[in-house]
């Protein structure tokens, strides 16, 4: 028999499917509601600072209205990193089908899995980072992806296994589920490593300041604060 830390974790873990369920419906929604062009970037930025929330803090406010908030705030600049992101990636598969050489096919490869590594961070950098710019942005979204290239690897790896299960036995569920894994997937990684980064400038920030200066050498950590914006 099951016990009720059992039962607990069980209604637990069927809470959280169903708010990753619900995000990735309401990211579909609100892509589709901007014409794509302007829903899929500020939705994919709503989709991040929720989880980064939830994931590093514990924060599970109502998902709709708390998707709604996070998709209103700016707008228009997760909407430019949408576009910029789907124009290069359009670009790159263009000329992977395009190209004369493999060897030009083999570059251009190349290019769609950086982007690709860009696309994943970048909306969480944007949501838990005060890093400004988009090319900084870009930039950061690139260093994290590959500064944590084993964490990139399993959690590209997970989401593929998944995928796969869920297009050999359950498709419809992949209707579902289908950014919310990949989302949730981001979001472990970046809990882990802006748990370690914030680790690390706190020790840092113990080592070389005074006693009385500790609080506001921690209070200054940019990377890893969670800021939801």
């Amino acid at each position: 028999m099951f016990s009720f830390e059992g039962f607990m974790r069980i209604n637990l873990f069927l809470r959280g499917v169903y708010r990753i369920a619900f995000l990735n419906v309401l990211w579909i929604a609100a892509t589709v509601l901007g014409l794509v062009v302007f829903g899929i970037g500020p939705a994919s930025y709503a989709v991040a600072a929720y989880i980064d929330r939830w994931f590093r803090f514990g924060e599970t406010p109502p998902v709709t209205r708390a998707f709604i908030g996070h998709f209103r705030t700016h707008y228009w600049r997760s909407a430019a990193m949408g576009w910029i992101l789907t124009a290069a990636a359009a670009i790159v598969i263009t000329n992977i089908f395009a190209a004369s050489t493999w060897l030009l096919q083999f570059g251009n490869v190349v290019a769609l899995v950086v982007i690709g590594i860009i696309a994943a961070y970048v909306f969480p950098v944007m949501a838990a980072t005060d890093v400004r710019g988009i090319p900084r942005q870009i930039a950061a979204a690139l260093m994290l992806g590959i500064g944590s290239l084993h964490w990139t690897i399993v959690a590209a790896a997970a989401v593929a296994a998944t995928v796969w299960l869920l297009t050999s036995f359950a498709l419809p569920l992949l209707v579902m589920f289908g950014i919310g894994i990949p989302a949730a997937a981001i979001g472990f990684v970046t809990r882990i490593v802006f748990g370690q980064l914030a680790a690390d400038a706190a020790a840092t920030a113990t080592q070389t300041s005074p006693p009385r200066a500790r609080v506001t050498a921690q209070a200054r950590l940019h990377l890893a604060r969670g800021t939801s914006e």
